[in-house]
């Protein structure tokens, strides 16, 4: 786990705690994404690290920004973050969580990277094998990856599923060579 992971870790684990206690999974979840894509900003990304900006003009600059978007939790939240110069954890923070809230409805998010796209059809056999092999639900996020040449990548937590051309010929090479 990296350093930042650790640094988010009490920060997620609150969040979810009180998103399961006034059943807002979604809800957090949103703000959570609202708050990783408005950090993604290069301006508000340099006002977060800058130390000429005071903590009171970047959740200013926050607050402006996440009108509509936030609640008053999400607010309190970012005061939170800002206060104790966590704002930049914010992506750790909502991958942390969305783990948590995976893992709470039985849901196990799978990475298939490959290198031509997959049929709605190929899909669905695919999780179907994959729910079958994991017992939880299965989330697949699809990646297009030119670099694998041919095959698939499966990446469930922290299982992986190499059946690419490229992962064939690295553990050729590597036996080969060893």
């Amino acid at each position: 786990m990296s350093e930042l992971s650790t640094l988010a870790r009490p920060y997620a684990e609150a969040v979810f705690k009180r998103a399961l206690e006034t059943g807002r999974l979604d809800h957090w979840s949103e703000m959570l994404e609202f708050l990783s894509l408005a950090m993604r900003d290069k301006e508000l990304a340099w006002a977060a690290v800058n130390p000429n900006v005071s903590k009171e003009d970047l959740l200013r600059l926050i607050m402006e920004v996440g009108k509509g978007y936030l609640d008053e939790e999400g607010r309190n939240f970012v005061k939170l973050l800002v206060e104790n110069d966590k704002i930049t954890l914010v992506d750790q923070i909502r991958d942390l969580y969305e783990q948590l809230r995976a893992e709470h409805e039985g849901v196990l998010d799978v990475e298939v990277r490959t290198a031509y796209a997959l049929t709605k059809e190929n899909e669905k056999k695919l999780s179907s094998a994959l729910e079958k092999k994991f017992g939880r639900k299965i989330r697949l996020h699809v990646i297009k990856d030119n670099s694998l040449i041919g095959g698939v990548r499966i990446k469930a937590g922290d299982k992986v599923i190499d059946g690419s051309v490229r992962g064939q010929l690295e553990r050729m090479a590597k036996r080969l060579f060893s």
